[in-house]
């Protein structure tokens, strides 16, 4: 079963495992929820509500420059905890916000946390992990979190139907002992320990760093941020992930206008397209997991944006077609969408590990998580102003990004020359197959 499903050893494995889907349970009621939240338990309009919420989250875009060095200093394990219990403190400080800046202060809290999590996580799947099981590791954690994700918005779905403000501080409640018990199960986690890496052998092998080419050092290199930027193979990849978060904003901040103002859908259908996302990615993320592990990651990653391409063009070619054609011509494009992003996410995440120097990890680590942060605050704005243009406005610029970010990925597997001695010493390899040794 383990293998027909595409799933990694789970052997060892179950306070990772738990720990995750906990905090995704907890993402999927906070999300579903925050802002009706506050709505009920304070005196403030959903207007000022929404731009507190907004502010918190932009006070945390530097964050993850910083995190990146805590990252190195203290490993993923600590970070990817202390991020849980962090949030814990924001969700309490939610429970007795009545005020705008309150809220602004605890939502900068509950995302500085998340933005820890987030980064310390791919790095420690990769600890976890052993050689080519890493592309099922982050399938599988990616299905956990849509699942968990659905549960959590489902009991929001029930709290908020009963719509007392005790109810929704019930919930709240709730979060905050979930996100105790996922920093306290990782804290404890003994399966990902860097001696244990280490003693793995090639499955951990450790990054060349691009400006030292071939020549050796000893003991620990020095280099900084300024190293990351001048690092251009992994600045590409940064860029390809800003076309990938601005797909991913699609579902939130397009579809159901979209579908509602300019298709003349019934608002049914737009329910209809987000079961039909998270099913897919539920059932067939590790099944995929174990078809990309076969394969390149730049292979993959054009794919991916292939198919994002291919899903924008439906999307907006869908303002041409009878009505009778546009559930379907949805539904194809919701399909098109849903196998790029289900395609997308393993590569990336573990091309964002394995492509940077051990030693400045948590520096690379903070810039690619600029692009989550920054595109993230970008894409509603963005999105929002070209739909205002022309309905069909966003959907072309979605198709060009995707198409324009292929030439970027084409060679991010390729080691330059000054790098291959270190590469066949048994240093990473970008590739987890077709030969080439496995990353680390």
């Amino acid at each position: 079963m383990q293998t027909a499903w595409g799933l990694p050893d789970l052997a060892g494995k179950g306070r990772f495992v738990t720990a995750n889907l906990i905090d995704s349970l907890g993402n999927g009621l906070v999300l579903a929820f925050t802002v009706v939240f506050f709505v009920k338990t304070t005196s403030l309009s959903l207007a000022a509500v929404g731009a507190a919420l907004t502010a918190g989250e932009l006070l945390v875009l530097p964050v993850p420059l910083f995190i990146g060095r805590l990252l190195e200093k203290y490993g993923s394990r600590t970070v990817v905890a202390v991020g849980n219990w962090i949030s814990m403190v924001g969700f309490i400080g939610f429970l007795f916000s009545h005020a705008a800046w309150q809220i602004v202060l605890w939502q900068f809290v509950v995302q500085l946390g998340s933005t820890a999590f987030w980064m310390g996580n791919n790095p420690l799947i990769v600890l976890v992990a052993r050689g080519v099981e890493r592309p099922r590791w982050f399938g599988f954690v990616r299905a956990l979190r849509n699942v968990g994700v659905g549960f959590g918005g489902a009991a929001s779905a029930v709290a908020l139907s009963v719509g007392t403000a005790a109810g929704l501080r019930a919930v709240m409640v709730i979060n905050v002992v979930t996100f105790a018990v996922a920093g306290w199960l990782v804290i404890t986690f003994r399966g990902a320990d860097t001696s244990e890496a280490a003693a793995a052998g090639p499955a951990q092998p450790k990054a060349a760093e691009p400006e030292q080419g071939a020549g050796k050092t000893t003991g620990r290199p020095s280099g900084g941020y300024r190293t990351v930027l001048k690092d251009t193979r992994y600045l590409r990849l940064v860029a390809t992930n800003i076309s990938f978060v601005f797909a991913s904003r699609v579902i939130r901040v397009l579809l159901a206008v979209y579908a509602a103002d300019n298709l003349d859908a019934g608002s049914w259908i737009v329910g209809v397209l987000l079961v039909l996302n998270t099913a897919m990615v539920a059932l067939l993320q590790t099944l995929a997991s174990r078809w990309i592990e076969a394969r390149r990651p730049v292979t993959v990653l054009v794919l991916a944006l292939l198919f994002n391409a291919a899903a924008f063009v439906v999307f907006g070619a869908l303002l041409v077609l009878p009505g009778w054609a546009v559930i379907a011509g949805l539904l194809v494009a919701m399909v098109l969408y849903t196998v790029a992003e289900i395609l997308s996410s393993p590569p990336t995440s573990e091309l964002s590990v394995v492509m940077a120097p051990e030693h400045l990890r948590g520096r690379y680590l903070g810039v690619y998580q600029l692009s989550w942060s920054v595109g993230g605050a970008l894409a509603p704005a963005l999105l929002t102003a070209l739909s205002e243009g022309g309905a069909a406005l966003p959907w072309v610029f979605l198709t060009a990004i995707s198409v324009l970010a292929v030439p970027l990925v084409i060679g991010l597997d390729r080691r330059p020359a000054a790098t291959s001695e270190a590469a066949s010493a048994g240093d990473v390899a970008l590739s987890a197959s077709g030969g080439s040794p496995d990353g680390g």
